[in-house]
């Protein structure tokens, strides 16, 4: 998903000023040369003795002004390890108070911060690092052997910091405290001429994609990016500009997380509580009851498949949010209206990192489910003569870091975005989003299909699914790997009396696989008669997050599954008709 602009700085934006609000809620105009560091510290100075930042496992606790007097000391030590105006600094943490202390640190010498996703292999570390030329990289020790693995091949980067273990000098590791400001050239650092030194239009940050074609790309967001995104967003929904309370959960390497609790909680003064346990969120919502929340589909299929098996739903704690929006891939209408029902309204949208998360979104109160919403203020939405949908407008990126030629096969000469999906507008101006361009199964008739829609029927009819991956490109029929879902799974074998069954021995389970045929064959039911899946195959263990199968927002690498399962592929076609029974028949 995504989160999108009106313009910051240009005239044809409805609003020209990004907005930060009062203790009473009342927006004030930032202007429109603003940047995220004169944000921050008219915020701080605004809001010193209330909460900004809080660890919910009853860690730190910072207020604004405890905030703003970190990220200056953390900008002086990064300062003395050399960190100046348009290096890079990498973060490679778990949701803790310290990232938004030190990416603001970075970001106030006029750097640009980036997040490394958690999951990333030593291989994919050095990748990023060298494409972003670090020179400092700040990370937990839980991370060290695979970035030691990765410095073999980065020359570039001179120091790395550890946040919670032990100095060591022959590996060129250090921590903070180590730091001294009073070193050769730190005293030189004039902190408040650095922060007001930089410009809107300096990159902020690199997001680097999450890789389901190829490497990673480095997606580059300035300063008038992100406030544009923000902007066009409050003008969408007027209630996101109030204080508020934030949920900081998500990859901080993903852009959602940074939308969702960083920088909107930099403009508007609100509370950030710090989640390190992605999988403690949801447990966590009653207690934080955030104002703003993104949870992408996934966490919204297990939420409602652990309310049906008799898990209480704290409706309220989503309720009386201004905003609740699933994004970063398409969610089944039937998941929205289940809440829905109960009192929850999540409002789907749509956008790219390289638009700053969001280009469409439905307004909370006049949702279309089955559509991602009407483009937002300053976003232009057009779709081209194959339905490509393309997107501009002051919240598209400038480009990605080091790559020309990805840069021009993505931004038109006109300075349209090439978003590879396929999209279709209502009556009433709403998107929906078909599938992506070159995910599109064509199968041997010629008969184009959205494997995306196909993988949403079949979660939607089976709790016991965690991941659907359909096949069917130039073949004769369509079939499907099948990934459990370990927690319903765990709960399924507990009412079975085989609490102690491992997943492996599970997904050979008779009864089970029975339960997981009965949900394709409603899901099928759902389906044209071509789109149906004739045979599929369960596997006998988990896909993780940012592993070789999914990238860390759960979208499935289409290309890598297809090569890594190809005899499992292979089998399920041995019968030309896909009619006759066998261990992976689903029946026709």
């Amino acid at each position: 998903m995504s989160l999108l602009g009106g313009s910051a700085s240009s005239a044809s934006s409805a609003s020209s000023a990004s907005s930060a609000a009062t203790e009473d809620g009342a927006a004030v105009s930032a202007g429109p040369e603003a940047t995220l560091c004169q944000l921050f510290q008219a915020t701080a100075e605004r809001l010193a003795g209330e909460p900004a930042l809080r660890s919910v496992d009853g860690g730190r606790a910072l207020s604004w002004e405890e905030f703003r007097v970190e990220v200056e000391s953390a900008a002086r030590k990064l300062h003395a390890l050399g960190v100046r105006r348009r290096h890079t600094v990498g973060l490679m943490l778990t949701n803790r108070p310290e990232f938004h202390v030190l990416d603001l640190a970075a970001a106030h010498l006029g750097a640009t911060p980036f997040s490394l996703y958690n999951t990333s292999s030593s291989e994919q570390i050095a990748h990023v690092l060298g494409n972003a030329d670090c020179r400092v990289l700040i990370a937990e020790r839980q991370f060290l052997e695979r970035i030691e693995r990765a410095r073999r091949d980065v020359t570039e980067l001179e120091h790395v910091v550890v946040l919670d273990g032990e100095p060591d000098a022959g590996r060129g590791v250090v921590t903070l405290e180590q730091v001294s400001v009073s070193v050769s050239g730190a005293s030189e650092l004039d902190f408040e001429a650095a922060w007001r030194a930089v410009a809107p239009r300096e990159i902020a940050t690199i997001i680097y994609t999450s890789g389901t074609t190829g490497p990673p790309k480095g997606v580059l967001l300035t300063h008038a990016n992100l406030l544009a995104a923000w902007d066009s967003s409050v003008q969408a929904v007027p209630a996101l500009a109030r204080r508020g309370r934030y949920i900081s959960y998500l990859p901080t390497a993903h852009l959602a997380d940074r939308m969702f609790s960083h920088y909107p909680a930099i403009i508007t003064g609100s509370e950030i509580a710090c989640v390190a346990d992605p999988r403690a969120a949801i447990a966590q919502l009653d207690r934080i009851r955030p104002t703003l929340f993104l949870a992408v589909p996934r966490i919204w299929e297990k939420l409602r498949d652990a309310v049906q098996a008799g898990f209480p739903l704290e409706a309220t704690a989503l309720a009386q949010a201004d905003l609740v929006v699933s994004g970063a891939a398409p969610i089944h209408p039937g998941v929205l209206a289940f809440f829905a029902e109960r009192g929850v309204s999540i409002c789907e949208g749509y956008g790219m990192t390289e638009s700053t998360a969001i280009a469409t979104l439905n307004r909370p109160g006049a949702a279309r489910l089955g559509t991602v919403g009407p483009p937002l203020p300053g976003m232009e939405v057009r779709l081209a003569g194959d339905g490509e949908v393309l997107l501009r407008g002051p919240s598209v990126m400038s480009g990605y870091r080091n790559d020309v030629v990805a840069t021009a096969d993505a931004l038109d000469a006109e300075g349209w975005l090439h978003t590879g999906d396929i999209g279709r507008f209502d009556e009433a101006g709403h998107l929906t989003i078909v599938d992506r361009k070159k995910e599109l199964i064509i199968n041997a008739a010629g008969k184009n299909m959205s494997p995306a829609n196909i993988e949403a029927q079949v979660k939607m009819a089976c709790p016991l699914i965690a991941q659907v991956v359909a096949i069917g490109d130039r073949r004769p029929y369509n079939t499907a790997l099948i990934v459990l879902d370990r927690d319903m799974v765990a709960l399924w074998a507990q009412r079975q009396d085989r609490a102690e069954a491992e997943l492996a021995d599970l997904a050979h389970d008779r009864t089970l696989l029975a339960e997981v045929a009965s949900g394709v064959h409603e899901a099928n039911a759902h389906l044209s008669r071509v789109e149906q899946i004739k045979r599929f195959a369960v596997l006998d263990h988990d896909w993780v997050p940012g592993g070789a199968e999914l990238t860390p927002t759960l979208k499935p690498r289409r290309r890598e599954i297809v090569a890594r399962y190809a005899e499992e592929i292979a089998a399920m076609y041995d019968d030309p008709e896909g009619t006759t029974p066998g261990p992976y028949a689903c029946g026709s």
